[in-house]
């Protein structure tokens, strides 16, 4: 597993919902990005990549990433969704039963964040069953706090604390994924 390493300052943000606060700014997530990039082209040298990013929460993520990448790499998306009741339990898992064929390649499993685990474990065996030439997990943020699943990422741009975050794709029913920045709410405003 590779982390960006090294001291991240916060960005100030402007505009954030009322009840949230910025945890990782615009250039801090510039920097995570860039980290995770090099360390996949690192590895993977000019090898074509099939980036398989999992919407609707990293498309900003994946878009970010796929730009950054010199290698030839293809782009596919899986649509999962957790249906819950307030924004700290996990709720029922919908995956769409539509994958893309990666028989034989190497696949970059992109997701926004890691929380449980069980999200990405699931997909990731759903994949592998196919038997791609390699598998690997990218995702830009981390909450570790939260594991259920042991599942491996060997990719993390920045690990957050157990708060409930948005912005750069992640959302709140629908809202705040074009913020810049990763906000997480306030302590007072969590399970509203």
């Amino acid at each position: 597993m590779v982390r960006m390493q090294g001291d991240v300052q916060e960005d100030p943000v402007s505009d954030l919902p009322p009840g949230f606060e910025s945890i990782h700014g615009p250039e801090a997530i510039a920097r995570a990005v860039d980290h995770l990039a090099a360390g996949i082209t690192a590895r993977h040298g000019q090898r074509e990549l099939m980036l398989v990013a999992i919407m609707d929460g990293a498309l900003v993520f994946a878009a970010d990433l796929l730009r950054r990448l010199p290698m030839t790499t293809r782009l596919a998306t899986i649509r999962a969704s957790s249906y819950r009741s307030g924004r700290h339990a996990p709720g029922t898992l919908v995956v769409d039963d539509q994958l893309p064929k990666v028989r034989g390649r190497h696949v970059l499993l992109v997701d926004d964040i890691v929380d449980t685990g069980r999200t990405l474990d699931r997909i990731r065996s759903a994949l592998l069953d196919q038997e791609p030439a390699s598998l690997e997990i990218c995702v830009l943020l981390d909450k570790p706090s939260r594991r259920q699943i042991q599942v491996p990422v060997e990719w993390i741009g920045l690990e957050i604390p157990d708060r409930f975050v948005v912005g750069y794709g992640l959302d709140d029913d629908g809202r705040h994924r074009s913020l810049p920045c990763i906000a997480a709410a306030l302590p007072a405003a969590r399970d509203t």
